[in-house]
């Protein structure tokens, strides 16, 4: 899915959590290093996560410690600013943050979860949200398929009235595959705020639900006809499975 090195920045619904870990465990098999961090809240990640987990609002903290990590073999590295003990969640990092963790080149990769959907499969977000690193050199916007053909309602997707109003779908009303191109493509959808330079990727996630492949394949269809959508790939796939990637299609715009 990645190659090189650089910031990617997980936004939308559906998996995001999943897919960072996922990815950050990849990584670490091929032998290269990789931070976790958020700039929004994210659960304290269990051991099967990260084992390692910095927490400090202090870049010269996370650093000095990350390098200890990384002499000792531990090539994963978890990072947050602060806990929420009462929510057992971590707060994130200020994007500022994470640019300069970038600029020092101590880890090959750096994946940030940088929205929040509290837990539903579809989303549009608030005017103060995704936060996106400027660093980011990819942006993955996730979307979970489970919510196709659902009603419009705050039980499957996240601030329903603004998804809403860039679909133009009533409320309980049922979310089709064309809405949620909509909001793949729209200047106030998923990718809000992601950086012009930033490589736009779609990941289609819960493909094994009932009726998910097609969903996936119906919706990759859709965006494929439309022009200028600045999306590279649309990836179809089950987080929750041992082979996470079903298939894939590049777009050609």
């Amino acid at each position: 899915m990645l190659e090189g090195q650089g910031v990617v920045s997980l936004v939308g619904a559906g998996g995001k959590t999943s897919l960072m870990f996922k990815l950050a465990h990849e990584i670490c098999e091929a032998g290269e290093s990789v931070l976790t961090t958020t700039t929004t809240k994210i659960y304290e990640p269990t051991r099967d996560q990260s084992s390692c987990l910095i927490v400090s609002d202090s870049v010269e903290t996370i650093v000095n410690k990350a390098k200890d990590l990384l002499k000792n073999k531990k090539l994963h590295v978890t990072a947050a600013a602060s806990y929420v003990h009462h929510e057992n969640k971590l707060t994130g990092l200020q994007p500022e943050s994470i640019d300069l963790l970038a600029k020092t080149n101590l880890f090959r990769w750096i994946l940030v979860e940088a929205d929040g959907a509290a837990g539903r499969p579809l989303k549009m977000p608030a005017g103060y949200e995704p936060v996106i690193p400027e660093s980011t050199k990819w942006a993955i916007g996730m979307v979970g398929l489970n919510g196709v053909g659902k009603p419009l309602t705050d039980k499957w997707v996240h601030r329903p009235e603004l998804f809403s109003a860039i679909t133009g779908l009533a409320v309980k009303e049922k979310v089709t595959e064309a809405a949620i191109g909509d909001v793949l493509i729209h200047d106030k959808g998923i990718f809000k705020d992601a950086s012009a330079n930033a490589l736009r990727l779609v990941f289609l996630n819960q493909a094994d639900v009932p009726g998910g492949l097609a969903a996936g394949r119906a919706i990759t269809h859709l965006l494929a006809k439309k022009k200028k959508t600045k999306l590279k790939r649309i990836i179809i796939g089950q987080m929750m499975k041992e082979s996470p990637v079903l298939e894939y299609s590049d777009l050609n715009h």
